[in-house]
């Protein structure tokens, strides 16, 4: 079966989306398929990827609509990052360009028995839309894979501008198939179009599984969140505070890109808060391996939730599960303590084996035609 994925990101971009197109692909090959991956290259030679998984890999191109910088404090730095919200709002700037990067792109393309777009940006699914009932001359099955809803994302504090329905419609309407990772996505689309949906959640190679399945108790409580925070959603705010007033001995790592929200809770903390840059999944879940638990920020929507749960999952360790509105000091206590009997409950991970992903993908090809 000749396969196209179309993607913003993929190896070595460290993102939930890049995750999704970097397996999937790789396992579709391994189970026969010929697959070619589009997205925005990185400043990295793809030959081993190439060579190594027997995936071609494709280019959208040079991008021109370029992020408006601001890193900077005081007054510009502020007229910066509202412009950026503005044009996002607005234009969804900059990823719209994607939606004209599809659309020029399928036109040179030939033909394939399935098509995967993989957003997030929806912008992906808006060029593919864009051919309208055209697509089937060249697409034999159309999947529209949506790792976080559009139009009724519980996790963006403004409201989507309305007149972006009529992308979202468009792209609902042309795609066979509409996959979200959980079964309570299905209400974060219109209701004219759930019967499209399907529930595909993130998948991953469980292979290593045993070699990452570590027991050792650290000598002092060591425990570590990766990921990014949501304001007003999943902040960590509370709980950092609460850390800092403990008088008490521990070691927390925090993974993440986003330091202007975690303040200067690392100096505050004494060295007892460790902030520390993304790494690439492969040596991330070897570090995490060696915590005694893990913590999840749950957001306030049931249609999202952190595909980081699965890696947790994979791990094996015990999690504990913060809320942004109301803190459970007596919790935290116990898990410094080593008692984890109060862990979120996760699901079964041969649920997220790639294997088994890979084939739902394919299966859903082959009930269409």
């Amino acid at each position: 079966m000749k396969i196209l994925i179309l993607a913003s990101s993929f190896y070595p971009n460290i993102s939930p989306r890049s995750y999704r197109a970097t397996e999937l692909a790789k396992e579709l090959v391994k189970q026969g398929h010929e697959v070619k991956v589009y997205f925005k290259k990185e400043e990295y030679d793809y030959t081993g990827i190439e060579n190594k998984y027997g995936i071609k890999v494709g280019d959208y191109g040079k991008f021109y609509i370029k992020n408006i910088r601001n890193d900077e404090g005081g007054v510009f730095g502020l007229i910066k990052r509202v412009l950026n919200r503005l044009l996002l709002q607005l234009f969804e700037y900059p990823t719209i360009e994607l939606m004209y990067k599809v659309w020029i792109l399928l036109r040179r393309e030939k033909e394939y028995n399935l098509m995967i777009t993989i957003a997030v940006p929806h912008a992906i699914h808006w060029g593919a839309s864009m051919y309208g009932r055209n697509l089937k001359k060249k697409i034999g099955c159309w999947i529209a894979d949506c790792g976080d809803p559009y139009m009724f994302c519980g996790t963006d504090s403004f409201k989507k501008m309305p007149y972006f329905s009529i992308f979202e419609k468009r792209f609902c309407k042309y795609a066979d198939y509409i996959t979200v990772p959980i079964g309570d996505a299905i209400n974060a689309y219109y209701p004219e179009f759930r019967k499209k949906i399907r529930v595909i959640p993130q998948g991953f190679d469980m292979s290593s599984i045993n070699s990452l399945r570590r027991y050792k108790k650290n000598e002092r409580p060591t425990f570590a969140y990766a990921g990014s925070f949501v304001m007003y959603q999943s902040d960590p705010e509370k709980f950092l505070q609460y850390l800092v007033s403990l008088d008490c001995d521990y070691l927390f790592y925090i993974y993440t890109r986003q330091v202007n929200m975690i303040k200067n809770y690392d100096k505050l903390s004494n060295g007892r808060i460790v902030l520390k840059p993304y790494i690439q999944r492969e040596a991330l879940m070897q570090e995490l391996s060696g915590m005694d638990f893990l913590v999840h920020f749950e957001v306030k929507t049931k249609v999202q939730r952190s595909s980081k749960l699965i890696d947790y999952a994979i791990l094996g360790k015990p999690v504990l599960s913060i809320s942004s509105d109301v803190l459970d000091v007596n919790i935290i206590e116990e898990f410094l303590n080593g008692d984890y009997s109060g862990s979120y409950s996760l699901e079964n991970i041969e649920d997220y084996n790639i294997n088994s992903i890979a084939r739902k993908f394919v299966g859903l090809s082959e009930k269409s035609t």
